[in-house]
Formats: C-alpha cells, structure tokens, sequence
C-alpha cells in the first residue's frame, strides 16, 4: 500500500505522515528539505535557481517511486511527483520565474518520467487557507522560509486546487486542515485514520 500526502508549503504534511505512519507501522518517506543543496539559493534569488531546485526535487522523487515500487513495503509519502511539476514548476513559469525554454524542457523530463511509474493507491491532500500555512510556517521558525510571500503561497493554492480538481489517477481524500487539528487532537487524527479506512476498504 501506498499513501502519499500533499498539500502547500505548512499544510502539516510532514506532521501528518508521522501520525499516520506510527499508528500503522508503516514506513515514512520525507521529502529531501535538509540536504536539498539548492533550496538557500533559490529563496534568496529564484529566477536564477529555480530550474535547478526543481529537476533535484524531480530526480531525487523519481529515485523514491522506484525504490516503493521495488518494495513490498507499506509506504506513507510525504509529498509527491505530480506537485513538482503540475504545482510549483507551473507556478514558477506563470511568475516569470522560470524561462518557457527551461519550463518545455522541465515538463518533457516529468512526462518522460512518469510514464514509467505507478500513481499512489491513495492520494491525501491537506487542504489549507493562506493564513493557517503562514502560522504553520511561523510556528516551525525554518530560516528559509521565513522570505516566503503571501502571494506565492496564495497562487501555490490555486494550482493545488485545479490540480486536485481533475486528479483521476486514483483514489482521493480531502482534508479540510483549516478545520482538522491532528497535531494535538487525537479526535481529530481518529477521524481522519477512519477515513482513510474508508478510503483503502472501499467502503462507502
């Protein structure tokens, strides 16, 4: 089985693939925020870096779906594939931060890909409003991110929302992160996990 949890920059999804991988045992598979070599750069000077961080994001993402496919393992993915290029590459390009010629390139590298791997038997997306990730964001005090604009989060909503909109690669859950507390309601992480239970049962 394989979950993958999604959703904007403080959304909770690192929060949330920790709750979820504990009560089920399952094997947690996090996004490469630390070690990244160019995420720095590109907060201090995206135009410049951005083709580079997103074909990292793309390889280092590509090297994970390989490695679940491989496995028998139960895999709880935090963050996905589809978000590098449907979510932030787009985004980049539609702010000028990214050249057409860099974008055409990125996407034919992404569609190339994708072809080769399977979607997750489930996709979460944790859905957030702008001021709920920028307490989020705050709260976790991370350096980097402290430059982040409002509305580059505002316009990273729109692509999560038009992209979950037409996702038909599998199954899908929704959670409303505005209203969901799971950090520090057990409630609210019982409702989700019963959810999810739904979800991979097929019961409806």
């Amino acid at each position: 089985m394989h979950i993958a949890i999604v959703g904007n920059i403080g959304a909770g999804k690192t929060t949330l693939t920790e709750l979820l991988a504990k009560n089920y045992g399952w094997e947690p598979l996090y996004e490469a925020v630390d070690n990244n070599p160019y995420l720095e750069d590109f907060y201090s000077d995206m135009k410049r870096w951005s083709f580079n961080l997103q074909i990292y994001f793309l390889n280092s993402r590509f090297r994970q779906i390989v490695d679940i496919q491989k496995s028998n393992r139960n895999i709880l993915q935090d963050r996905t594939i589809y978000e590098d290029a449907f979510i932030f590459a787009e985004n980049l390009h539609d702010m000028g931060l990214m050249t057409s010629r860099d974008y055409e390139n990125y996407r034919a590298i992404f569609d190339n890909i994708t072809s080769f791997i399977k979607p997750p038997d489930l996709l979460i997306y944790l859905k957030a409003s702008v001021p709920t990730l920028v307490s989020n964001i705050q709260r976790r005090g991370r350096e980097y991110e402290i430059g982040i604009r409002i509305d580059y989060l505002s316009k990273l909503n729109e692509k999560y929302d038009k992209w979950i909109k037409g996702y038909e690669l599998g199954k899908l859950l929704v959670l409303d992160k505005d209203n969901l507390d799971f950090t520090n309601n057990p409630e609210d992480l019982g409702t989700i996990i019963n959810l999810i239970e739904r979800e991979i049962n097929g019961l409806f």
